[in-house]
């Protein structure tokens, strides 16, 4: 069994000017992911992305994830891909439906999330992989769009989601999916299962396929180092090759998490 990545959630809880000593501590101690969101109406997942990717030489960067009725797929995919050609192999984009109460608030809500999901990550990846993109569907519509500058290496594109359906949607369209913190082992288990399953049913052969779970860890614990490795295990065993720290409170600060995962050795 191969241990699994490790990363650690930078949450828009916080102010974008903390962000930078973050995202150099979590490099000098040598973290391979930071993770950010894009929670409405905090910080902008991509503008934050990008500024911890210039900080920094080697950490990873991963937004988990952009909702995508707030963007305009070809908008997104040109976004993505200026970060990834100007960060190659470092910027690990992630696509869901967003919370939609709050897609409802700023007018963006659609009938059928599913469907905009399924039309719009498609789009952004075959935009992304260098194709031209001619599509009338019921929420996207692109006529000969072909981005001008795609990155040599395509970054790998991944879809968030709780249930089922948006589960099986990733492992069917998506490089990746990403398991929210909300769920049971059990249903991580399933998910993993599901995912791939949607995967082998599509007959998806291009590439590796990552599957990241987001763990919340109370950060004033004083076994955290051993919660830590603990989490890093049993999600280990359960498929997960990602795993993502993520620190609760009302001010979430990701540095005790940095700082236990470097004594620990990850």
């Amino acid at each position: 069994m191969t241990d699994p990545t490790i990363g650690v959630t930078f949450r828009p809880q916080s102010p974008p000017e903390a962000l930078r000593e973050v995202a150099l501590s979590a490099e000098a101690a040598g973290i391979a992911q930071l993770w950010l969101w894009e929670d409405c109406f905090c910080e902008g997942g991509l503008s934050t992305a990008t500024a911890a990717l210039a900080w920094t030489e080697r950490l990873q960067v991963a937004v988990g994830l952009l909702p995508v009725p707030l963007r305009n797929p070809a908008l997104a995919a040109m976004e993505i891909a200026t970060v990834a050609r100007m960060f190659p192999g470092r910027f690990r984009p992630g696509l869901g439906h967003g919370v939609l109460e709050w897609m409802e608030q700023v007018g963006a809500r659609v009938p059928s999330p599913m469907t905009l999901l399924r039309e719009y990550t498609t789009a952004v990846r075959d935009l992304l992989h260098g194709r031209t993109v001619d599509v009338d569907g019921r929420y996207v519509h692109l006529r000969d769009v072909t981005l001008d500058w795609p990155p040599a290496s395509p970054p790998p594109l991944l879809v968030g989601g709780r249930g089922p359906k948006t589960v099986s949607l990733a492992g069917e369209v998506a490089d990746g999916v990403i398991l929210d913190s909300v769920l049971s082992l059990d249903q991580v288990r399933e998910g993993v299962a599901n995912a791939a399953a949607a995967s082998k049913a599509a007959g998806r052969t291009d590439g590796p396929f990552d599957t990241v779970v987001f763990v919340e860890v109370d950060t004033a614990s004083s076994d955290l180092a051993e919660r830590i490795d603990a989490s890093i295990a049993t999600f280990a065993e359960v498929g997960a090759s990602t795993v993502v720290f993520q620190p609760t409170g009302e001010a979430p600060d990701p540095l005790p998490l940095i700082a236990a995962c470097a004594k620990r050795g990850r």
